[in-house]
């Protein structure tokens, strides 16, 4: 299990393949991104925990890169530690403004820059920020957006949850559990990034819910894609033998081996025209049991 994952936005190999070796020994994820451009389609695919963003790029600069990333729903929250030869005051209140977490000046000292990035991710899950698991948005940033359904009348929902992940794990361990959620999250942010729009949001909420925020006409594609592309590659986790035989053999309380099904999803869509709602608690409750009437139909 790693520390969490870094992006780093680097178009010098030397420093780029020194940063990535380095925080692979440290624990780590490591991806590069030599280009800004790269860099966004990167972080939209992979869900970083944190980005290490040079501001001299070849395409476009950190600064825009930086922009982009805080104007899109579903980047806005990841931190941005930015890595630069500038030491200007201006050049640091700049990025600052833009939503900069912390700020890095080269020559740098790569013991420094562990421990910023270190304390960067610690701080964005203390805060409730961001899940550890799948580096999506969480806690407060997820009740922020249900708040915001309260004004707007063209809202939809998808509740989701990964059924048969309690006995996959067991089966194969916590390890194993984690990187499913980390497949999910990764299969979310694809879908939305075709069939979405920009202003969707992602979220995982905890354990094995997740919640997608998207218009009320997305509701049905949306959830017929996603579930479709999880049973379409969710047997890539398992052996072969099980993959084949199509269910896991575990043991129960009482010692007794009964067959698993293999891991699927519960999506329940949820919509304005549901309501009306007074509270974000009424939204939460009717998705969860959206979600729960998807698992019966099963």
């Amino acid at each position: 299990m790693s520390d969490g994952r870094i992006l780093v936005v680097e178009d010098d190999f030397d420093i780029s393949n020194m940063l990535q070796l380095y925080f692979k020994s440290q624990g780590y994820e490591v991806y590069v991104a030599p280009r800004g451009g790269v860099a966004l389609e990167m972080t939209r695919q992979r869900m970083p925990n944190v980005i290490v963003l040079d501001i001299m790029l070849p395409d476009i600069d950190g600064y825009e890169v930086c922009r982009l990333l805080r104007t899109n729903l579903r980047t806005s929250h990841i931190p941005i530690i930015f890595l630069t030869q500038k030491d200007e005051r201006s050049d640091k209140i700049h990025g600052l403004e833009l939503g900069a977490d912390d700020y890095i000046t080269k020559p740098f000292d790569v013991e420094e820059l562990r421990l910023r990035v270190r304390n960067t991710i610690k701080s964005a899950e203390v805060a409730a920020l961001t899940s550890p698991s799948t580096g999506l948005a969480s806690g407060r940033l997820i009740e922020q957006q249900l708040r915001e359904l309260m004004r707007k009348d063209d809202w939809g929902i998808l509740y989701i949850g990964i059924s048969g992940l309690d006995a996959f794990s067991e089966f194969y361990g916590f390890v194993a559990g984690e990187e499913v959620l980390r497949f999910t999250g990764m299969l979310l942010n694809e879908i939305i990034e075709e069939m979405g729009t920009p202003d969707d949001f992602i979220g995982h909420i905890g354990g094995d819910d997740f919640i997608v925020v998207t218009r009320k006409e997305l509701i049905i594609p949306l959830r017929d894609e996603i579930v479709k592309r999880f049973a379409d590659s969710v047997g890539t986790h398992y052996d072969f033998m099980t993959r084949m035989q199509g269910y896991l053999v575990i043991q129960n309380d009482q010692g007794e081996e009964v067959r698993a099904p293999l891991m699927s999803l519960q999506v329940g869509g949820l919509s304005a025209d549901n309501g009306p709602f007074t509270d974000i608690r009424e939204i939460t409750e009717a998705a969860a049991e959206a979600r729960r009437a998807a698992a019966r139909k099963q």
